[in-house]
C-alpha cells in the first residue's frame, strides 16, 4: 500500500514537471519565433490573446490540428478582418508545441 501511494505521489510530480516544462518551453519557443509581437496570453494585442483562443477552442478534438495550420499557413477571418500572416521561422514540430502551449493557458 505504501508502494502504490508512492508511486502515485511519483506520477503526479512527474506529471506536473512535464507541463511546466511544456509551459516554459511554449512561451520561450513564442517569444524566439516572434509571436508576442501579435499576442500576449491575457490581453488583446493585434491577434487575440491565446487565453482567449484557448476558451475558444476549448473541447474541439480538430483544435490542435486547425490552430498548427494556421501557424504553419496563416490564416484570416475567424478573429476580425486582420489576417495572421503564415509564420516561415517555424517548423511543425514548433508549431504543435506552440499551440499545445496556446491551448493550455486559462
Amino acid at each position: 500500500m505504501k508502494r502504490n501511494v508512492m508511486m502515485a505521489g511519483l506520477v503526479l510530480a512527474s506529471a506536473f514537471a512535464s507541463q511546466a516544462a511544456m509551459a516554459d518551453a511554449g512561451l520561450d519557443l513564442a517569444k524566439a519565433k516572434n509571436c508576442l509581437a501579435c499576442h500576449a496570453v491575457a490581453t488583446k494585442l493585434v491577434g487575440p490573446a491565446y487565453k482567449d483562443v484557448a476558451a475558444k477552442y476549448a473541447g474541439q478534438k480538430d483544435a490542435e490540428g486547425k490552430l498548427v495550420a494556421k501557424v504553419l499557413k496563416g490564416g484570416s477571418g475567424t478573429w476580425g478582418a486582420i489576417p495572421m500572416p503564415a509564420n516561415p521561422q517555424v517548423n511543425e514540430a514548433e508549431a504543435k508545441t506552440l499551440v499545445k502551449w496556446v491551448l493550455s493557458q486559462k
